[in-house]
């Protein structure tokens, strides 16, 4: 399973610098001079890395290849990927990559079905879960944004492929007890 990295945007500077969004939990081994990235799509690539650097809280990586802001800025949008299997597992168990949490059954704390995590984003805050189900408050088949904090996602049993919540009242709509 192939897991993002980051997503290059604009052209920096005219040396064919990119900006990239990251994505990942360790960006100075994923973007060291030598790491060569799958790309999304696999057309744009593999691309290999050629330097990095920050400019203020801005990732900047450039590619072997491509030396000016013209070409630079043909990549524009493509998706840095690697293969899952490559990523180290986090030291602290209660740490999970997006990837891991993606399409676990989501289950109240009580056992009723909530849905399935169909995304994870990462606001400034916390990480917020997106549970994609017919649980919705306000409109039945709208995602329920669900922050992944302790207080609230108490256990993630990726053997057992769920996630337990303990939802505040509100969150979601009255869900059917399973049987």
């Amino acid at each position: 399973m192939q897991v993002l990295v980051g997503r290059i945007g604009r052209p920096h500077g005219v040396k064919g610098g990119v900006t990239v969004d990251v994505r990942t939990d360790d960006p100075k081994s994923r973007f060291a001079a030598g790491s060569v990235l799958a790309t999304d799509p696999a057309s744009a690539g593999p691309l290999t890395v050629a330097g990095s650097g920050r400019s203020g809280q801005i990732q900047i990586v450039f590619f072997e290849g491509f030396l000016d802001r013209e070409a630079a800025e043909s990549l524009r949008g493509v998706l840095l990927v690697m293969e899952g299997e490559e990523l180290t597992p986090p030291d602290d168990p209660d740490e999970f990559y997006d990837h891991q949490l993606i399409g676990l059954a989501a289950v109240h704390i009580d056992g009723r079905a909530l849905g399935e995590i169909a995304d994870v984003l990462h606001p400034p805050a916390a990480p917020v879960l997106v549970i994609r189900g017919d649980l919705s408050p306000e409109k039945p088949g709208d995602d329920v944004l669900v922050p992944f904090v302790s207080a609230i996602v108490p256990t993630v049993d990726l053997e057992g492929r769920q996630c337990v919540i303990d939802p505040p009242d509100g969150m979601f709509a009255d869900a059917p007890v399973q049987p």
